[in-house]
């Protein structure tokens, strides 16, 4: 059943918690003005989030209604509370009618009972406080064929994440107030695909599995499995948005994100979901990350990511647990403000990145974006998916790039090291 409710928010509002560096109005101008004088610059004082269009105001959209799961309860397929999980979507018309893209949206991930049962209280834990949300301005999702010209008019979902572990876990809890939390990850995913096969997605000529962020990496642990529920006559693909996270030391030469994703493992039970190859030879945490991930994976995907992550370098690379400085704090959040030793350090970062990548170089249908820009998930906006301020390596934009590669052209695109690229700024997300 659909929602009734009436606030919306932006698909990027909750995709991580994350900082924000300050606004430099100054900095934001003088971008503007060197792009072109014919840009409007969207504001969502709600979200903070900036959406540029192109040439004009995009037309009013409706916002998506959130859709329950039917029967979740009895699948036993549920949100860290108990409520039954849900998805957005929006059908497709004209050509793309048989187009499907689904996005498995991110949140980062809860690996101790304190901090699921704190998620279970917001709505990356209960649909109890999910929201409509809009497509307009939302990058892959936008339906204005200008900003959006490959995927404009299909099939759009949005799947919400409430579990905490990358719709991948199975198993239950309890928290310290005798509270049951359901870890059901792995049967959300199942329910929410399952569902939307009776609704069209079994007779898709075409079908893309996406995510942001912790919905990136969702994107990666089910590639195989949500291509497999196709004929090979169906063009399936993958693609993963900041999804590539390392496992590396922290300022303080501790594996303290290595430690966060033990305990989402532990907590969670995501075993079911890891590539039996990968776990005959490591440990369960080793092959929760990507680097052992795509080793595994045959479906075409396409990795988009910063090698100057800024969510990886604020919360994996210099987390707070690693008791950064004064200078490093400032580093963290704003690039713009490191020094020279600490660009040498975020160049080792993205230099790891790359090295990790290699093994798709034998891997002809697979595509790569890798920027130096200073962002994290890049396709649910505007401004960093289609615009004249849009990042871009070859001369093309995400857009463009994600584009070619869809229709079987080779992108393999990684950047130089920072700040070498022009065309990264101020007013990408974080």
């Amino acid at each position: 059943m659909a929602s009734t409710a009436t606030a919306t928010e932006p698909l990027l509002l909750r995709q991580q918690q994350c900082h924000r560096r300050p606004a430099n109005r100054g900095s934001r101008l003088a971008v503007m003005a060197a792009t072109a004088s014919v840009l409007l610059l969207l504001l969502t004082p709600a979200s903070g989030h900036l959406h540029l269009g192109l040439f004009s105001l995009p037309p009013a959209e409706p916002p998506v209604n959130l859709t329950i799961v039917a029967g979740a309860a009895e699948k036993g397929a549920v949100c860290l509370d108990g409520t039954p999980p849900g998805y957005h979507l929006q059908r497709g018309s004209g050509d793309g009618s048989g187009s499907w893209i689904i996005h498995l949206q991110g949140g980062a991930w809860c690996g101790t009972l304190k901090d699921c049962y704190d998620r279970s209280m917001t709505d990356l834990g209960s649909s109890s406080f999910m929201k409509p949300v809009m497509f307009a301005g939302a990058g892959i999702f936008d339906g204005d064929q200008l900003q959006n010209p490959n995927f404009y008019n299909w099939n759009k979902v949005y799947a919400r994440y409430c579990d905490g572990a990358s719709f991948s876990g199975d198993g239950e809890g309890q928290s310290e107030n005798g509270t049951t939390l359901h870890f059901r990850g792995l049967r959300i995913y199942e329910a929410i695909i399952d569902e939307l096969m009776d609704k069209g997605l079994n007779n898709a000529t075409q079908a893309i599995l996406t995510g942001c962020s912790a919905g990136g990496l969702s994107t990666l642990l089910h590639c195989e499995n949500f291509s497999a529920r196709f004929s090979q006559e169906v063009s399936v693909k993958c693609l993963a948005d900041a999804g590539f996270f390392l496992d590396v030391k922290d300022i303080s030469g501790k594996r303290s994100f290595w430690a966060v994703y033990d305990g989402v493992v532990s907590l969670q039970n995501v075993r079911e979901v890891l590539p039996k190859d990968c776990l005959a030879y490591n440990e369960p945490t080793e092959c929760f990350f990507p680097a052992e991930l795509i080793k595994s994976i045959h479906t075409p995907t396409f990795i988009l990511n910063s090698g100057y992550d800024s969510w990886q370098i604020q919360n994996v690379l210099v987390p707070d647990s690693s008791a950064p400085d004064e200078s490093w704090s400032s580093c963290k959040d704003n690039i713009q403000n490191c020094n020279s030793t600490q660009i040498d350090i975020l160049d080792g970062f993205k230099n790891t990145m790359v090295d990790a990548l290699k093994v798709t170089g034998d891997k002809k249908d697979w595509g790569l974006f890798i920027d130096s820009c200073f962002t994290h998930c890049q396709t649910l906006s505007d401004v960093s998916w289609n615009s004249a301020v849009s990042p871009r390596l070859g001369n093309k934009t995400i857009s463009e790039a994600v584009g070619d590669w869809h229709h079987g052209r080779r992108v393999k695109e990684i950047d130089c090291d920072y700040p070498c690229n022009p065309t990264c700024n101020s007013l990408l997300p974080l």
